[in-house]
């Protein structure tokens, strides 16, 4: 999905200029690879270092299991080139860059200076988290940020998005006959579904449980201290991203929900001492040129702050921001975002550009 998505925004934004590409594939070496500017490339294996060694620049899509595979061979041989991943295996490496340019391009720069070549995408909600709220931690007000996060089938892969919609066809065609019957009561229609959800045809294959009519209340692996490992991304790759001396206690919990594309985030904010909420709102809609503040009222919050509303879109709404009971220092806040574009793709197409204008 990642790589199928930079492909997209690449073309849309004539990247490929000046470039000459090569494509490779881990398991269609051979086959006949994407058309460019009329140019229909050849698919090239991908664990084939020598041919890797001979560029420049790699951008890899495929996942950690590849990276792990190549990268430090790459190295080993005395590779010097630049490596943009979208995996996670190399994030926290001290060599390594977490690239997010609108939040911290001056950090990109310095990595650049320091001579390091390898350059990875952070986690997604990690990142539209922190375009979302790129104002307040740069004035340095944050103190410490709770996300709750409802994360999309996307986030697991496009296998998982097509469990996602079998998932919901087989409620649909297990329930049919009682949901084209008026007469039929709503007790009766989840009756039918829990049925649906509890037999032993229901496809649950990619996610191991189901997720249409629910939610899955853990995402990737178990650290063993209670929290998973897609939480310990939050402040770990947060605080690398920002690159400040002080690093702000970020923690959650990370869930996933039926939605096929954009993850959202329920912020629990607390301030290091209070600030006026019209100034919080001017610092989170004024951060970059994508957060978009929506006002706290019930229509514009449900017509913007959904999957529905920002899939496909670079925007980053941010709304429901308010001072909470606890005190004035405590703010809520929701967001929404793609997370297949900032949460993945573009962070990459755009440190390509980076290292062409160098």
């Amino acid at each position: 999905m990642v790589g199928s998505v930079l492909m997209q925004r690449m073309r849309a934004c004539g990247d490929f200029a000046g470039l000459e590409p090569t494509f490779f594939s881990t398991s269609a070496a051979g086959s006949r690879g994407p058309t460019v500017d009329g140019h229909s490339f050849e698919l090239q294996d991908a664990h084939d270092l020598e041919a890797l060694e001979a560029l420049p620049v790699l951008v890899s899509c495929q996942g950690s299991v590849y990276t792990k595979a190549v990268h430090d061979k790459l190295r080993a041989r005395g590779w010097s080139g630049y490596f943009i991943d979208a995996a996670s295996a190399l994030r926290m490496r001290d060599d390594s860059v977490l690239i997010l340019d609108p939040v911290n391009r001056e950090v990109i720069d310095r990595g650049l200076d320091r001579g390091l070549k390898t350059f990875c995408g952070a986690n997604c909600t990690v990142s539209l988290m922190l375009m979302a709220l790129q104002g307040l931690f740069r004035a340095g007000h944050v103190e410490w940020l709770s996300s709750m996060t409802y994360q999309a089938a996307s986030g697991g892969g496009a296998r998982h998005m097509r469990e996602l919609i079998a998932q919901m066809a087989a409620i649909a065609g297990d329930a049919r006959d009682l949901l084209d019957d008026p007469a039929t009561s709503a007790l009766a229609l989840d009756a039918r579904v829990s049925e649906s959800l509890a037999s032993g045809e229901f496809p649950t294959e990619a996610f191991g449980v189901p997720l249409a009519a629910s939610l899955i209340p853990w995402i990737d692996a178990d650290l063993g201290d209670g929290q998973s490992r897609e939480e310990w991304k939050s402040h770990a790759e947060g605080n690398k991203i920002l690159g400040s001396a002080d690093e702000v206690p970020i923690d959650g919990v990370c869930v996933r929900v039926g939605a096929m594309r954009c993850h959202a985030q329920a912020f629990t904010i607390k301030l290091r001492q209070e600030v006026p909420l019209d100034e919080v709102r001017d610092l989170i809609a004024g951060a970059n040129d994508w957060v978009r503040l929506i006002e706290n009222e019930r229509e514009a919050s449900i017509a913007n702050l959904s999957p529905a509303a920002v899939g496909g879109s670079l925007e980053v709404p941010v709304g429901r921001v308010r001072a909470m009971r606890m005190g004035p220092q405590y703010l809520s806040a929701f967001s929404v975002g793609d997370q297949l574009l900032w949460g993945a793709a573009e962070p990459l197409r755009r440190m390509l550009q980076i290292l062409r204008e160098r």
